[in-house]
């Protein structure tokens, strides 16, 4: 999809926003992470793809336990090109009118991501301030998608919530975080 000069122009955008952001991984260096998109080329894709839909991918830690480097969208309010979805295909094809054309699960699985986790979003809300006007959509626990249940996150006065809704919902301002590691 991407030739080889966009993506050093992306590799070049990723390393100019971690070199921006060093409160987000201060234990790690872009040569780290540099060394790790050499070494797993096939990941540029679901990068920039992040990148397309407004998710400002950057790096937030690594895992202790596999050492894989971990990307995340950044973008201050949840990626515009992501936003207005139900949470998953069942809820989606369950809407009688108005569905949406896809949703938040089917989404992240072609582009390769996963939907943050809540401890994650919670990670992720330690690094920085992110949505303030908008919320994300998580990944939910089994026992509240069979009841036909999801949860979504955001941030409102200086604070982090959990809310729960109806998978089959969606808002202009609800889409989803994603997460790739690498």
């Amino acid at each position: 999809m991407y030739d080889q000069e966009q993506y050093s122009a992306l590799v070049q955008r990723l390393e100019g926003r971690f070199l921006a952001h060093p409160e987000r991984h201060p234990a790690l260096s872009w040569a780290e992470a540099a060394s790790r998109l050499e070494d797993h080329p096939e990941v540029l894709e679901t990068l920039a793809l992040m990148e397309q839909t407004g998710g400002e991918p950057d790096v937030i830690g690594r895992d202790a336990a596999t050492g894989e480097i971990l990307f995340c969208d950044c973008s201050a309010e949840t990626p515009a090109g992501r936003r207005s979805l139900c949470y998953d295909q069942a809820a989606r094809l369950s809407r009688k009118k108005g569905a949406p054309a896809d949703s938040a699960i089917e989404q992240a699985e072609r582009m390769g991501l996963a939907l943050l986790t809540e401890e994650q979003y919670l990670a992720l809300q330690e690094l920085g301030e992110f949505d303030r006007k908008t919320s994300s959509w998580i990944c939910a626990p089994e026992e509240i998608r069979r009841k036909g249940g999801a949860l979504f996150c955001e941030r409102r006065y200086g604070r982090v919530f959990t809310f729960h809704n109806g998978a089959d919902s969606y808002y202009s301002v609800r889409g989803w975080r994603g997460l790739k590691r690498v």
